[in-house]
């Protein structure tokens, strides 16, 4: 079992250089993606109502439509 797994990585991946490095690079890019995606998730939870997304509507004077 763990020599068909392995037999199966080397043809896939592992047997030329150009889809060694693709894969590699598209899966940095991805894990990247979704790293910042949980640490900017996780930093709003933990600041929620402290950041100025929150406070905005609070300190901006809002232009009245002038319906003339």
């Amino acid at each position: 079992m763990a020599g068909a797994i392995a037999s199966a990585l080397y043809q896939g991946l592992f047997r030329r250089n150009a889809v060694f490095l693709s894969t590699i690079f598209a899966s940095a890019f991805a894990f990247e993606i979704a790293y910042d995606t949980g640490s900017n998730k996780i930093w709003d939870t933990m600041n929620r109502g402290r950041q100025w997304k929150d406070v905005k509507h609070r300190y901006t004077v809002q232009e009245e439509e002038d319906d003339e």
